[in-house]
């Protein structure tokens, strides 16, 4: 036996809003598109991605934060993004 175990590990992400790690597929991956945050929800749109928690805490506390532009690395008046899309998927999936 070579010691390895056969388990896979699972990737982690850091939230935006919280900067609390957890499991990749337990986080909502937002990326820009024309200016404005969207939900990449298969995880496949092009473009650099920032993870947030579903929850609107969460989604909350990165827009107050300017996490979102931070994590895009925008500067300036570009740093303004708007998240409505994420705003309205997370509300969708609270119960």
């Amino acid at each position: 036996m070579s010691g390895r175990t056969r388990t896979r590990a699972c990737p982690e992400r850091t939230c935006v809003g919280c900067r609390k790690r957890s499991a990749k597929a337990d986080l909502l991956r937002v990326v820009v598109i024309e200016g404005a945050c969207v939900p990449d929800l298969r995880g496949t749109l092009p473009g650099r991605g920032a993870y947030v928690h579903p929850s609107l805490a969460c989604l909350d506390l990165a827009i107050r934060r300017r996490a979102f532009a931070r994590a895009f690395r925008r500067k300036g008046r570009a740093g303004t993004l708007t998240a409505d899309a994420v705003r309205r998927r997370v509300q969708q999936a609270q119960p």
